[in-house]
C-alpha cells in the first residue's frame, strides 16, 4: 500500500478541507500515479473534489462513521474492519491513501512507500500527515529536483519504509 500527498515545511496538507495549495505539475503526477488504482480516502477528502464525485479511472473507497452516507461509483465503508476487507480484495501495490489526516494515520502502518510533494513554505494548516523524517522506520529514497510554480518552490520525493 502507497500514501500519496503534498505538505508544507511542517507537514501541513489541508486547510478547512482544502489543499493547501494547487500545484498543476503536482495534480498530473497524483492523477498519472493513481489512474487505474485504487484510491482509499474520508468522506471529507471526497466531498472535498469537484462536485463532492470519486475521481475518474479509479476504484474510489471511502471510510466514513454516516452509515447513511451513499457515494455514486464509489465504495462505502463504515469501520477500519469493513475498510480491511475491501482492501484485501485489491493488489496492495495498487492501493493508494489519499486522505484526510485521520485516513493517512490509520493507514500508514500498511504502507510501505510515500510520495510526498514536499513544498518549502509553511502554510496555515489544520491537518497533517506524520513527519518521516522524523520517523526512524522511514527514509526518503528518492529526492526530485527543486521545481517552481509561480512564487512556490517544491520537489517530488518518495519515502519507503526500511
Amino acid at each position: 500500500m502507497k500514501a500519496i500527498l503534498s505538505a508544507d515545511k511542517n507537514w501541513g496538507i489541508g486547510c478547512n478541507n482544502k489543499l493547501l495549495v494547487s500545484i498543476p505539475s503536482d495534480m498530473k503526477f497524483f492523477r498519472e500515479t493513481t489512474t487505474g488504482n485504487v484510491v482509499v480516502m474520508g468522506r471529507k477528502t471526497l466531498e472535498s473534489f469537484p462536485n463532492g464525485l470519486p475521481l475518474k479511472d479509479r476504484t474510489n473507497i471511502v471510510l466514513t462513521g454516516n452509515r447513511d452516507y451513499q457515494a455514486k461509483d464509489a465504495v462505502v465503508v463504515h469501520t477500519q474492519d469493513e475498510l480491511m476487507e475491501a482492501l484485501g480484495k485489491y493488489d496492495t501495490e495498487k492501493i493508494y491513501v489519499i486522505g484526510g489526516e485521520s485516513i493517512y494515520r490509520m493507514l500508514l502502518p500498511y504502507c510501505d512507500t510515500v510520495y510526498v510533494t514536499k513544498i518549502d513554505r509553511s502554510f496555515q494548516a489544520d491537518t497533517f500527515f506524520p513527519n518521516l523524517d522524523e520517523m526512524d522506520e522511514w527514509e526518503m529514497t528518492e529526492e526530485g529536483e527543486e521545481q517552481t510554480c509561480f512564487d512556490l518552490e517544491y520537489r517530488f520525493t518518495k519515502y519507503e519504509r526500511k
